[in-house]
This record gives structure tokens, C-alpha cells and sequence, in this order.
């Protein structure tokens, strides 16, 4: 899981749209604009979301929905079953940090596939992760053997690590994923190359 971005300049806020309960064009010109933003990824996997994978406008802070407080900094593009899932628990972890803090990577620590907090003592990291579960089990294991199958396919190429993935990216961007995970094992910070 990797530090959200929320750009001053987002046409979200430059067109001054609201998320509307039940106004499908509207909110698909929102999930539209989101989903350039995130450059086509997950704020709570970190997956690529493909044109068949099920994605929500995830209200961060759901207890705002449908109030004058709900807005573009409040709204990210997730799949549906990480929104589904979180939606009933937001109560029960608080405080909780928020995916746009400036400390995020910080206090939030990647190792060997897994998210942990920093420091045990970080009650919001803590319960950030226990909410949004990029620790989930299955989640987990898929992203281990994801950094392992992009390790041997780096040998078998016989590519250094930062030309594997600039071909992946020019080759085959929608089967790129785990972007916070590359850059911890791999040393390469893809999201300033990516193409919104």
C-alpha cells in the first residue's frame, strides 16, 4: 500500500463536481477522473484495476457520505470488495491515518510481502491497516508471488532491473501491479513514470 496522492489541481475540483448518490454519469465522470489520477490503480491493494475487475468511489470516511464534508480528498478508486468489506468496520478503528498523509510510507513499513505499523505504539497506522487489511492473507501471498515471478523473469531476461520494468510498462501496463512493493524490493519508484 502506498501514500495516496490528491492533486489541487484535480478536474474534480476544478469542475467542482460532488459525488451523488444514485447519478451514475456524474459519479462514472468522478471514478473516470480518479482513476486518471491514481494512473490506474487501487489506493487500498495497489492492483491495476482491469476493465473486468468490480471498483467503487470508496468514501475514506463513509460516516461523511452524502454531507457538505464529503469530498475529492475523501474519495478514492478501490475494488469492490476491499470497499465492501471495510464499510461496516470504520467505527470500530479510529483514529485511523489517512492514505494522503504526508508521513504515510513512514509509519507504514513493506517487508518480505507484508504491511506492518512502524511502531506498535502507532495506534492510526495500526488501525489502518486492521481497516483497510493490506495484510489480508490471500492479498499477501498474491503480492510474495508476484515479486517472486517478476525476480525470475528479471533473471530470465537477463535485464537489469529498472529496463525490465520500463518494457513491462511499455509492453504490458495493465498486468503491472504492487507499485509500492517494487519499489521497496527493487528500488525503483515507478509512479513518476507512469502515464496518467
Amino acid at each position: 500500500m502506498r501514500k495516496a496522492f490528491k492533486g489541487e489541481g484535480s478536474k474534480i475540483l476544478t469542475e467542482h463536481l460532488k459525488y451523488t448518490a444514485g447519478d451514475s454519469n456524474n459519479n462514472s465522470r468522478i471514478a473516470i477522473i480518479l482513476f486518471s489520477e491514481q494512473k490506474g490503480f487501487c489506493s487500498y491493494t495497489d492492483e491495476y484495476l482491469s476493465r473486468t475487475d468490480a471498483r467503487d468511489i470508496e468514501h475514506f470516511d463513509p460516516t461523511l457520505k452524502g454531507t457538505n464534508e464529503d469530498n475529492y480528498h475523501n474519495w478514492f478508486l478501490v475494488k469492490h470488495q476491499w470497499n465492501s468489506e471495510k464499510s461496516t468496520k470504520w467505527r470500530n478503528f479510529q483514529p485511523v491515518l489517512h492514505p494522503t498523509s504526508s508521513d504515510f510510507e513512514n509509519r507504514i513499513m513493506y517487508l518480505d510481502g507484508d504491511y506492518f505499523a512502524t511502531s506498535e505504539n502507532d495506534i492510526e497506522a495500526t488501525n489502518l491497516i486492521k481497516l483497510l487489511k493490506p495484510d489480508d492473507p490471500a492479498l499477501s501471498e498474491k503480492r510474495k508471488k508476484y515479486i517472486a515471478r517478476k525476480r525470475k523473469e528479471i533473471t530470465a531476461f537477463q535485464e537489469d532491473s529498472y529496463s525490465f520494468f520500463s518494457n513491462l510498462l511499455n509492453d504490458d501496463y495493465c498486468h503491472l501491479s504492487y507499485l509500492r512493493a517494487i519499489k521497496e524490493e527493487f528500488g525503483i519508484d515507478l509512479w513518476p513514470i507512469l502515464v496518467e
